[in-house]
């Protein structure tokens, strides 16, 4: 049996967006600006551009826009160093284009989600400039973390803490003292513990929920609360222990006092906005803890993004999942793809265990085939769903780029993570042809391969069976299932080693994480498969890394 395909009328999402409990259940979908679209011909995408490829979301199906960062910033991090939370960094335009952006995506009944980013600043941000100019002492020192060193002379950092960019998690400035930095030297840590803080950033939330935003996803969610008197970590490669162990500057029982402050000004706005966590947690279970009634709403599951596409820990994490999410009444957000990560389309091409940044391009057909797989599987699963830009294409990570086109601070620090981020990073294509393939008239800010034209929206736009037309197709069935989205329960089938089978009232989902064809039941009407399904006799062959959604009513 062929791919069954429909494309979404129109009006779905607008139908959607004005629901209730929309975040429930919601397809969110990650732009990040500088790859998306480039209105102006300067090789980096901008507000403008965004604003322009709105009707192409709406008619994906999506329900919201999350939006990485555009503040002012040097850039020093592609953004994630913000020297001013009220403005717009010019290289993606001023104000007026983020209202002109907020006001037409509301007009298509799409949300949108921008980026805050409360664990640090930019070092170029008003309150730093003046705590470095005013020396030892400065009040303004105060919303940082600045410590005297250790040593007869004070040449050594505060304490042993590593930065997650490689190298010590300290900067020594002229003066002789050392100041907190997680991430890069450019990316100095305001101190929560000052009130002054607190009170800028419930100012910032005011000022784009007044904008009209729909929500924030906060940066380092986990980050804003060190733990008292910063003490030493102890040993080397701690970086290894992220997301899998408790660490004195991640995951502090302190950062939930903050949001709950946060969330009453959230609700002081009509409209049901919401907050979204990057929480990196030992567990699942902590990380339920940032999606408490009266906290954020919902939280990244990356313990199921670093999954690998096995069917055991992947019913263990669904699972889990679940569990830890019904107490706090909070939905499962699931995602597969951001832009600190490769894409699963590169990740799944490679062996298992190989972590979430891959340097090697693996095997294209094969991740390409698990990939859409583990796709219908995310999207069956109850709760929400995020979709990173491009993935919609299937693109793979761009594991070739030279050397002297890199920018991810990472990659030049020696250490810690990889830093090979800018593969997932580079600008989308629209078109079969042009100097940045419908991107923008005047090349981009990272070279595209050569053959970027044919994964474009336009070559795969009504061609049967393509990763475009497959994602569609599922954003239209998920919307117009009744027992798809929302939940908190799936019910599990028997099925053959490898493959996950579960039941959602009259939906089922079969998902063969293997690498034969196996036989399973015929559950009903096939909706929709990842590839090519046989059936006969009541049964269905489903071919090895492939997903199939059936309907039994």
């Amino acid at each position: 049996m062929s791919q069954q395909q429909s494309a979404a009328p129109a009006t779905a999402t607008t139908t959607v967006a004005r629901r209730p409990d929309w975040w429930r259940d919601a397809v969110i979908y990650q732009v990040y600006p500088r790859s998306f679209a480039d209105s102006n011909g300067d090789g980096m995408g901008d507000l403008e551009g965004v604003r322009s490829r709105l009707p192409y979301l709406r008619d994906l199906g999506v329900d919201a826009v999350w939006l990485s960062p555009f503040y002012a910033s040097p850039q020093a991090d592609a953004g994630y160093d913000v020297a001013d939370y009220r403005a717009v960094d010019p290289m993606f335009g001023n104000l007026l284009d983020a209202d002109a952006l907020i006001r037409d995506a509301h007009g298509l009944g799409l949300r949108i989600i921008v980026d805050l980013v409360p664990n640090h600043s930019s070092d170029q941000h008003e309150w730093f400039k003046r705590a470095l100019a005013e020396g030892p002492g400065s009040p303004l020192r105060e919303r940082y973390h600045f410590r005297p060193g250790k040593g007869a002379n004070g040449e050594l950092p505060p304490n042993d803490w590593e930065s997650i960019f490689g190298g010590p998690a300290w900067t020594r400035v002229a003066d002789g003292e050392w100041y907190l930095h997680l991430f890069a030297p450019e990316q100095p840590d305001f101190n929560w513990e000052h009130p002054a803080v607190g009170d800028e950033f419930r100012s910032i939330l005011r000022f784009w929920l007044d904008m009209g935003v729909d929500g924030f996803r906060i940066d380092v969610a986990h980050g804003l609360v060190k733990a008292a008197g910063l003490p030493d970590l102890g040993g080397a490669d701690q970086l290894k222990l992220l997301g899998n162990d408790v660490m004195p500057f991640f995951d502090q029982d302190g950062v939930h006092e903050i949001y709950r402050q946060w969330r009453h000004v959230l609700d002081e706005y009509a409209g049901e906005r919401i907050f979204v966590a990057e929480a990196w947690t030992p567990t699942v279970e902590r990380t339920a803890h940032y999606v408490r009634p009266d906290e954020l709403h919902q939280a990244f599951n990356f313990q199921y993004l670093s999954t690998d596409w096995d069917a055991t820990e992947l019913r263990t994490v669904i699972d889990r999942t679940l569990e830890a999410m019904r107490p706090v009444g909070a939905p499962a957000t699931w995602v597969l793809s951001n832009h600190d990560v490769t894409r699963h389309a590169t990740r799944f091409a490679n062996p298992p265990g190989l972590g979430t940044q891959i340097r090697t391009a693996g095997d294209r057909e094969l991740g390409l085939r698990r990939a859409r797989a583990a796709t219908l599987l995310m999207l069956a699963l109850p709760g929400s769903a995020y979709i990173y830009q491009g993935e919609e294409l299937g693109l793979p990570d761009v594991v070739d780029l030279p050397d002297e086109v890199r920018q991810d601070p990472a990659y030049f620090r020696g250490a810690g993570q990889d830093g090979f981020r800018d593969g997932c990073r580079v600008p989308i294509p629209w078109t079969r042809e042009g100097s940045s393939f419908g991107f923008g008239g005047g090349g981009s800010w990272l070279p595209q391969p050569a053959n970027w034209g044919e994964l474009s929206i336009e070559a795969q736009t009504g061609m049967a069976g393509s990763t475009l037309e497959l994602y569609r197709a599922a954003l239209h069935v998920r919307r117009t299932q009744p027992d798809l989205g929302a939940g908190e329960a799936v019910e599990w089938l028997r099925a053959p080693e490898g493959v996950l089978a579960f039941r959602r009232g009259e939906f089922v989902c079969v998902a063969n994480t293997g690498g034969e064809s196996v036989t399973t039941p015929a559950y009903g009407r096939v909706l929709l498969t990842s590839g090519e399904v046989t059936e006969a006799d009541g049964e269905a062959k489903l071919p090895a890394d492939t997903t199939v959604w059936w309907t039994t009513a």
